[in-house]
């Protein structure tokens, strides 16, 4: 884990499940070799960084059912 990079340009995403309406949301941006997170309703709270394996293995158990 790390939030040491700088994060001003980082294009942050949510999915489109989420809707606008508020709700448990969580945003990631692709780095160059991490992917950062961070909670959608309150940005300021701060970032955390995971390498780009671990997060993909993640969303694939998250698809697959199996967390």
């Amino acid at each position: 884990m790390g939030t040491s990079q700088d994060l001003t340009t980082a294009r942050w995403r949510k999915s489109s499940y989420s809707g606008d309406t508020g709700g448990q949301c969580v945003e990631v941006a692709p780095l160059a070799t991490r992917v950062a997170l961070r909670d959608s309703k309150d940005p300021a709270l701060g970032v955390l960084t995971v390498g780009a394996g671990a997060f993909a293995t993640f969303v694939g158990a998250a698809v697959a059912g199996t967390l």
